[in-house]
């Protein structure tokens, strides 16, 4: 990793890819890689609304490299912005132990929505 490229945010998720996770070719499945970036979406949003969060939407999602089996994959969360809803800017960065190397595999924006006890959104305290 050189210093022009370094992950922007708070280190959410740390996960290794498994071989249950990949295709015949070794390959990590983009499903599997964007369902972690959810995750870390999930739990930074959470403890950012004090409370229950939900996905509303997942813009400008971009796979740049793959992910192997054996990538520890870390995931990076940046809060952009909040009220009733939280605009996470989110990085999955792929640590390639066998090589000494860390890479930037995706990006994307995910949009998370706090709920109130009833279900309905609520305005996220502030901070």
């Amino acid at each position: 990793m050189t210093d022009a490229a370094k992950p922007r945010g708070e280190l959410t998720l740390r996960t290794l890819a498994m071989p249950g996770d990949a295709n015949p070719a070794g390959d990590i499945f983009g499903g599997w890689v964007m369902a972690q970036m959810d995750l870390a979406s999930g739990i930074r949003a959470t403890e950012r609304a004090r409370g229950r969060v939900v996905t509303a939407a997942v813009k400008e999602m971009a796979f740049e490299l793959p992910v192997k089996i054996g990538d520890t994959l870390s995931v990076y969360t940046d809060i952009e912005r909040g009220r009733t809803s939280i605009t996470l800017c989110v990085e999955a960065w792929a640590n390639r132990a066998r090589y000494a190397k860390m890479e930037k595999v995706t990006a994307g924006t995910f949009i998370m929505v706090a709920l109130d006890e009833e279900g309905k959104p609520k305005q996220v305290p502030e901070e």
